[in-house]
């Protein structure tokens, strides 16, 4: 028999869920079946997988050990070690490159350099989740055995040439909390971006925004009747606001704030309003990014600069309740404003 408690990190979510991470080689029709013949109960009573875990239940598996090692993501000691060193051999390789802005119990914020990924496109890919599990492997945190049952993810996503504040869910809490709070738009973001020459910018523009898959690009819309018609269904609203904050030599530093996010929003936006961001190769000005290219600019100046977390009653995110997190933008923009 083995016993397992669910801890905070695993709590708030449903049973069949949880097990499904524990045993993720075991057939989901074989869980539901050791559920109905209570080999799997919850708090020493049969179960169906629906209930709501909460911190401190009792999990018992009435399986042999060696079917419970067979139906684990790791099976020897040696693979453990595998594992967590790939991870901690991630969290080196992007030390230097990704640091800590906040970090609690649930959630981490972190500021990464523009060239980082966000998340992995490629099996062999190292992004901002791999440094993540760890960073949180090698201080201890997180184990491959607690890995099994929640797997720490970034909860927002960059481009990987865009620079500046992702934030991280530690927990299932953490990550569930912070999915709510950009789902309904209560957390706020905003963004640096850097445009040539004198932009007087304070508007808050709407529109339509179409992503062509197959070129990875999109197209912007003032009005939804505009929209051709064969793609209509798949445009999505978008609402920026824009404000000017500070004039350079031939630049304007352009704060920008989502109120929704989508695919290169800001980015494409611009670009539409007359004033594309340095550096852009998408959907910037090739002879701009040109005038630039001595600084060794090679990618947009997009940079996550803010974020302002909505009050709470719900005391495990007290620390967060109307927090602001700031970060500076990297000091090629300041080179460009000096330009």
């Amino acid at each position: 028999m083995i016993l397992l408690q669910v801890d905070e990190k695993n709590a708030q979510q449903r049973f069949d869920k949880y097990l499904r991470r524990i045993l993720p080689n075991a057939p989901t029709s074989l869980i539901y079946k050791q559920l109905r013949k209570k080999n799997i109960v919850l708090n020493g009573r049969k179960a169906d997988g629906s209930e709501k875990l909460q911190a401190g239940d009792e999990v018992r598996l009435f399986l042999a050990d060696e079917t419970y090692q067979k139906f684990t993501a790791v099976q020897d000691e040696q693979g453990k070690d595998n594992v967590c060193g790939q991870y901690i051999d991630a969290y080196v390789k992007l030390r230097d490159k990704i640091s800590i802005v906040f970090e609690n119990e649930h959630i981490l914020a972190a500021d990464k350099q523009a060239g980082v990924l966000s998340q992995k496109s490629k099996p062999d890919d190292i992004s901002v989740n791999e440094w993540l599990i760890g960073y949180l492997m090698e201080n201890g945190s997180i184990s491959t055995q607690t890995l099994a049952a929640f797997k720490p993810s970034i909860c927002n996503r960059l481009d990987r040439n865009t620079s500046g504040m992702i934030i991280c869910g530690k927990t299932l809490a953490g990550s569930q909390y912070i999915s709510s709070i950009i789902k309904n738009k209560t957390l706020e973001k905003y963004y640096y971006c850097l445009v040539n020459g004198k932009a007087m910018l304070n508007e808050r523009i709407t529109g339509w925004l179409y992503k062509d898959k197959a070129s990875n690009t999109v197209r912007i819309y003032k009005d939804a009747d505009e929209i051709p018609e064969k793609i209509r269904a798949d445009a999505d609203f978008i609402d920026t606001s824009f404000m000017s904050v500070r004039f350079g030599s031939n630049a304007t530093l352009v704060e920008a704030r989502l109120f929704t996010g989508k695919t290169h929003q800001i980015r494409a936006q611009l670009a539409a309003m007359g004033y594309p961001i340095i550096g852009d190769t998408k959907y910037g000005d090739g002879k701009i990014n040109n005038q630039y290219r001595a600084l060794g600019i090679k990618s947009q100046l997009l940079h996550s600069h803010k974020l302002v977390f909505p009050p709470t009653d719900d005391r495990r995110f007290a620390d967060i309740s109307g927090l602001t997190l700031e970060t500076k933008p990297p000091a090629i923009f300041e080179k460009v404003m000096s330009y």
